[in-house]
């Protein structure tokens, strides 16, 4: 017996699969006349009589497996088939519609033999697992077309995975399941441009930028669900080109065949090196597969060009503390109406509200702390201080929060340019701020020591001459004795570079000397030859340097020579001022 890829049913022979196809999955069925009937077995001689029959046990060798059939998954690794006995004879396989609950699909069965649209790839078990059918990690959705009390097909995966879904952390089991359930980014808002190609089925490949906890896997799983196309989930942490490869030709048989698209969503899509990004190149700009792909890095710098130009680029925001609040809010009532939750009265929305600033913008991060606090304020109730006013400043001691802060990332840029425009603009109070953020979240101090060695000269410059042996002792200083300590000397510099008076004149005076060199020809312009060195005797012959004045041997060290080549004189690089003359017109003049 084989099975058809087109109605999945079971085909007498491999010999007859074209026949059976070519009459519309009507003709030589496995078995038809054998459940249909438990009378003898007829046939048609050749003289167009009928004749009975006797039903003969099959014997030893039609028992074997079929060539076909060895290519199959093991019966011990595939889910019982439910059957009828009668009369307490051999049981009678039936078949039976519904979810597979994740069974691995064997080749013959065909690419549409799962009911769900949703692979999960996330690791290279997804091969040996078939990737699964799943709404979600952790949660099984049974077909519309499972008939109400249908055993075998979804009953034992229900069970397993319900139990799974319960051990799952909050912050899963609150995941939205539509567009209108995603809070805070109005891409996918009723009037959002993502939302719009969405609703018109013209999914283009993207790349979701934004931190965590924006929701970036959630938008992508709520695509998948409503276009209604093959949907693969696979993590670029712990999946390989290998893999990606074989998923990328799935992708073609499926279109072939069925003519259904197919989404892959790659989570961390810039841990795959830009020459590992190639491998999407080929197939993204063919239509074979839609890509997803989700980053809490800058494309820019993490994204292939080549494939950033073949995608969308959809930048979702950090969540505000008011959608931080209605998802912690939500959270808290669907326990309430679907696990029976008893609110402990330290839940309140005080608390509510300093989770929510807490969080940073990141709903994960919240939920995870909300679950924290939930378990908290029940394990609570047994203690004798249950009612204390300190228990909920218990609770919020307990709350621990790493400072989102990558070292190799935006973060990092994005810290110590908002710490060198604070001291160029006199604000000691951001920059100590920025400083201990920095510190705080395990940046290099000899990289901000080595930054405040610049800003000395190129901010405060001429107007403080003493701050650039303060800012080269600092980092010193940080060198030889290292964090902690090493954060007070560092404070002391960034202090002083603030209240110092500024200029940027030798600053821009080198950078009109740039400039200038940007210009036809003047990078070429020959020196001088009286300030030209003149080493051997030939160049002294030549006049190289002969005309040069030593200015020590004057008085008062003046004398009257140039010293530009000739097509510059006269030209100006340093400025009259230390800084600059525009004026800010949202500073009160003369107030």
């Amino acid at each position: 017996m084989v099975v058809c890829p087109i109605c999945s049913q079971g085909v007498k022979s491999l010999d007859r699969i074209n026949q059976h196809i070519d009459s519309g999955c009507k003709d030589f069925l496995e078995g038809a006349t054998d459940i249909s009937s438990n009378g003898p077995k007829t046939s048609s001689p050749p003289n167009g009589g009928t004749s009975t029959q006797p039903q003969q046990p099959p014997s030893s060798t039609q028992k074997k497996r079929s060539a076909s059939t060895f290519f199959q998954t093991p019966a011990a690794k595939r889910q019982a088939t439910p059957s009828l006995t009668t009369n307490g004879k051999t049981p009678i396989p039936i078949k039976t519609t519904g979810a597979t609950g994740g069974v691995k699909r064997s080749f013959e069965e065909g690419p549409g033999h799962l009911s769900s649209p949703i692979e999960t790839r996330s690791a290279p078990a997804a091969e040996k697992n078939g990737g699964g059918q799943t709404d979600g990690p952790d949660r099984a959705r049974p077909s519309a077309t499972a008939p109400e009390g249908t055993a075998g097909d979804i009953a034992g995966p229900l069970v397993k995975r319900s139990k799974t879904a319960r051990a799952a952390p909050l912050a899963e089991r609150m995941r939205p399941t539509s567009l209108d359930e995603v809070f805070g980014q109005d891409l996918v808002g009723p009037a959002g441009v993502l939302r719009s190609l969405i609703e018109s089925d013209r999914v283009p490949s993207m790349i979701l930028w934004g931190g965590s906890g924006t929701g970036k896997t959630t938008i992508a799983r709520c695509i998948a669900r409503r276009v209604g196309s093959r949907f693969i989930e696979l993590n670029a942490t712990s999946t390989g080109v290998a893999e990606v490869k074989k998923l990328f030709t799935e992708a073609a048989n499926e279109l072939t065949l069925t003519g259904r698209k197919t989404i892959i969503f790659c989570d961390e899509i810039h841990r795959f090196s830009k020459a590992q990004q190639d491998v999407f190149l080929k197939p993204v700009e063919a239509g074979t597969i839609t890509l997803i792909g989700a980053t809490t890095e800058n494309p820019s710098f993490k994204i292939q060009a080549a494939l950033l130009s073949r995608c969308r680029t959809f930048t979702l925001k950090a969540l505000t503390r008011e959608d931080v609040q209605q998802i912690l809010l939500r959270a808290l009532q669907q326990e309430i109406d679907e696990a029976g939750l008893e609110l402990s009265p330290l839940i309140d929305e005080e608390l509510i509200q300093y989770l929510s600033a807490f969080a940073d913008g990141d709903a994960r991060t919240a939920l995870n702390l909300l679950e924290l606090a939930l378990s908290l304020a029940k394990g609570n109730k047994s203690l004798p201080n249950a009612s204390s006013p300190l228990a909920k400043e218990d609770i919020k001691a307990a709350l621990t929060k790493t400072l989102v802060y990558d070292r190799a990332g935006d973060q990092h840029y994005d810290s110590i340019s908002a710490f060198h425009k604070s001291v160029r603009g006199s604000d000691p109070d951001a920059a100590l701020y920025y400083l201990a953020r920095m510190l705080q979240s395990g940046e290099d101090p000899l990289f901000i020591a080595r930054r405040m060695v610049v800003i000395a000269s190129e901010d405060v410059g001429l107007a403080d001459n003493t701050l650039l042996p303060l800012a080269t002792a600092a980092y010193t200083a940080a060198q030889q004795i290292g964090m902690p300590e090493a954060r007070i000397p560092l404070a002391h510099c960034a202090v002083a570079l603030c209240l110092a008076p500024k200029s940027t004149r030798a600053y821009r005076g080198l950078n009109n000397a740039y400039a200038a060199l940007q210009e036809p020809g003047v990078a070429s312009l020959p020196v001088p030859i009286h300030l030209r060195n003149a080493p051997t005797r030939l160049m002294r012959d030549m006049g190289y340097g002969a005309a040069y004045k030593y200015p020590p041997n004057y008085k008062d060290g003046k004398v009257k020579q140039d010293y530009l080549p000739e097509a510059l004189l006269g030209r100006t690089f340093l400025g009259e001022t230390d800084l600059g003359s525009e004026v800010d017109p949202d500073v009160e003049m003369g107030g």
